[in-house]
Formats: structure tokens, C-alpha cells, sequence
């Protein structure tokens, strides 16, 4: 049975489309691809069928992970088929909630950083949009960060699931 996780920031264009990438390749090290199916949406359809903002591309090139994606709007359907839903900040968080169909759906939506023991009281992964490629870079980093966290709590659900 398959895992599905789906990354959600606000227009698929910048954080969550890194952190699926980022995601996917830690799966796939893990030797977990077969088992756990990774993905991104975003909060609003701005950018739907865009490929990613160039200055994600950039930065996730220059660290070795290869990039193909089209933006698109997550839907409160989706809810059904995805065990955890993974906010890029907390007005992502909110508004995830707000759109789960029932209570145990808004119980699937996490923040990503809290996978990240470092991160402290600050679990937002900052939006980079509006700024230079630094950001982008910095992003990267906590999307790293939490991923290995985030890995170690999806290898356990998908071997409980097995057990």
C-alpha cells in the first residue's frame, strides 16, 4: 500500500515544489521509492501548469537534484488519498485545515520544520518570491533539514503499516 505525502505552499511554484524534489530523492536513497509516493500543490491556482520559479530550478540544480514540474492547486479531494500533508508555513497550515473535509483529514496537515529538531519556536519555511537567489538558497537548507526528520517519521508509519 502506498504512502502519499503532498508538500503544500501558496503558488507550487517555489518551497513546495523544492521540498518534493528534495523529499523524493531522500526516498529514493532510502530505498523507500516504491512504498511512498511524493507530491506538491499549492494553496491557490496563480501559477497553475508553470513549471517552477527558475530561481528554484537554479539552486536545486547547483546541489545535484534534478527538477521537472508543473504547478498546481491543491484540492480538498485529495484529502482522501494522501496520509500527511506537509504546510510550508503556518498560513498554509491554517488554511489546509480549514479545507480538510473532517477532522481526521485536518489532523493529516503538519508544518514541515517540525520535523526539524534545530528549528526552534520558528517552523515557517520563508516565502523567497519576492526576493534573491539567497533566499532560495536558504530555503533549500531547511527544506534539508526537516527532510531527514520528516523521512524517519514516514519510514515508521509506512513499516507500521507493514507490521
Amino acid at each position: 500500500m502506498t504512502y502519499r505525502v503532498c508538500f503544500v505552499c501558496t503558488g507550487n511554484i517555489c518551497r513546495s515544489p523544492m521540498a518534493e524534489i528534495v523529499f523524493r530523492a531522500r526516498v529514493a536513497e532510502a530505498g523507500l521509492d516504491g512504498l511512498v509516493e511524493v507530491d506538491s500543490a499549492g494553496t491557490g491556482g496563480w501559477h497553475e501548469g508553470d513549471g517552477a520559479d527558475p530561481r528554484t530550478v537554479a539552486v536545486l540544480a547547483e546541489n545535484g537534484y534534478a527538477t521537472a514540474h508543473t504547478a498546481r492547486q491543491f484540492q480538498p479531494s485529495w484529502f482522501s488519498r494522501l496520509d500527511l500533508v506537509v504546510a510550508l508555513d503556518a498560513g498554509h497550515l491554517r488554511a489546509l485545515r480549514r479545507l480538510a473535509p473532517t477532522e481526521q483529514d485536518a489532523q493529516k496537515v503538519r508544518l514541515l520544520r517540525s520535523y526539524d529538531p534545530a528549528a526552534g519556536d520558528d517552523l515557517d519555511v520563508p516565502d523567497p518570491y519576492y526576493g534573491g537567489a539567497e533566499g532560495f538558497a536558504e530555503c533549500l537548507e531547511m527544506v534539508e533539514a526537516a527532510s531527514a526528520g520528516l523521512l524517519a517519521a514516514v519510514r515508521e508509519d509506512v513499516e507500521g503499516r507493514a507490521a
